[in-house]
């Protein structure tokens, strides 16, 4: 793929009524894109069904949701949840009796890690005996979710899973070195993938982020097949991330966020998304803009795109609502600020010689530098600098403006998808709201 391919019209199709069903691949976890999925869903008065990632014992056993879990979780989705485990990764599994993959990290230290090597062989049992226990799982839910389903209803599978960090000690440290850290305390996320801590966290990103969405697809085969024969319809849908077009100057430039490391995971999503819509299933990976989640907080400046929204919102057609959102802004910041200086700051980052270096889109995801790193974190402190309570952002309000967008131009754009991969850029992002709040 050499350049994104961005939905530009609004979609007006959909397919969608009560009594169709919406199953969330996923479980619904505070703030994130999942919530304005899940919000169109309950709109369009489908019935919700949810799965749980399940929760570790003291002995890290992985096991279902307790009856106060379930009805707590059942509550916040506002459907039923399956009850099977469906924790995805290898991290913590391993053969009977023998060290998981997060034990074998016990061992490493800040001194020894660059170095240190784990034993492959090993892992790779490790990595069968937790994709057979996730591929067994979901053909349990999977064996429910068909009872659940009446003949000719149409079906929505919204795929959320994604992350995959092992929880050692070590990496904790290296993480606020690579994301957060600049001058002595920088760390090349190169180094970092080169190690075999490195190379483990990108093979369990690839179970995770990318990898369930095929389980996915495969365990549902028999519900889409009869679905589709009692003249039903079946959609999948998945998050995706590889950068986002953004309104710098007059015109939508594509940028990203450095270093992702994700993002090799994210574009193995794309491929099997592309896949299966070759075999004629309407499977569609949306990649969508920065927002703030209780995830992406680790990646310092990865929300400073997300303020030049703003100035989309006025150029697709702003009217009275735009104007709130800028009023409401406004108010978030010091008094001797001004709404125009964080946008010129932000802007001034975006056109900066070295983030020119890293608009490499057939590169992508290029590792960080020690100059792009320390203007990403530093403009990402300046701006938070700006606020009155650093607990209370521009871009928090902002990314709840996302989240809603998204939320409907993925629902509404997966009744009649273009195709398997597309963009949602602040073009489309500000026409959806604007459209919405009119």
């Amino acid at each position: 793929m050499n350049t994104p391919i961005s939905l530009h019209q609004l979609p007006q199709k959909n397919i969608f009524r009560p009594g169709d069903v919406f199953v969330l691949f996923g479980e619904l976890f505070g703030r994130g894109y999942a919530n304005g999925l899940v919000n169109e869903a309950r709109k369009a008065g489908m019935t919700i069904v949810g799965i749980t990632v399940g929760r570790r014992d003291e002995n890290n056993a992985l096991r279902p949701l307790n009856d106060e879990e379930l009805a707590a979780a059942e509550r916040g989705l506002g459907g039923k949840i399956i009850n099977v485990p469906l924790m995805a990764g290898f991290d913590l599994d391993a053969p009977a009796g023998e060290p998981t993959p997060t034990d074998l990290l016990g061992s490493l230290t800040l001194k020894t890690w660059v170095d240190d090597k784990l034993d492959w062989a090993h892992i790779e049992k490790c990595r069968e005996v937790g994709v057979k226990r996730f591929r067994d799982s979901v053909a349990e839910v999977m064996a429910i979710l068909d009872g659940m389903i009446p003949d000719g209803r149409n079906v929505f599978f919204a795929h959320t899973m994604a992350g995959g960090i092992p929880k050692a000690k070590v990496f904790l440290a290296i993480a606020n070195r690579v994301y957060k850290g600049r001058g002595d305390r920088f760390l090349s996320s190169q180094t970092l993938l080169d190690s075999d801590l490195g190379k483990l966290i990108l093979k369990n990103f690839d179970e995770v982020s990318a990898n369930t969405f095929q389980h996915l697809i495969d365990a549902s085969a028999t519900i889409r097949s009869r679905v589709e024969a009692s003249g039903g319809q079946v959609r999948y849908s998945a998050y995706g991330y590889h950068g986002t077009e953004i309104l710098i100057g007059d015109r939508y430039q594509w940028q990203t966020y450095t270093n992702y490391t994700q993002g090799q995971a994210k574009m193995r999503l794309e491929r099997i998304a592309q896949t299966a819509w070759s075999n004629n299933i309407k499977a569609t990976v949306f990649n969508c803009p920065e927002i703030r989640t209780n995830s992406s907080d680790i990646f310092a400046g990865v929300e400073l795109p997300l303020i030049l929204l703003l100035n989309a919102l006025k150029k697709e057609g702003g009217a009275a609502w735009t104007e709130s959102q800028w009023q409401a802004c406004r108010a978030l910041l010091n008094d001797e600020v001004t709404l125009e200086d964080v946008l010129q700051k932000v802007i001034e980052f975006q056109s900066s010689d070295v983030m020119q270096d890293f608009r490499n889109f057939a590169a992508w995801p290029m590792p960080n530098s020690p100059a792009q790193a320390d203007l990403t974190i530093g403009t990402s402190d300046e701006v938070q600098k700006m606020h009155k309570d650093s607990k209370n952002l521009i871009t928090d309000l902002l990314s709840s403006l996302v989240i809603e967008a998204t939320g409907t131009l993925m629902f509404l754009e997966s009744s009649a998808p273009a195709g398997p991969v597309l963009w949602l850029n602040h073009d489309i992002i500000a026409r959806q709201l604007n459209q919405l709040h009119a």
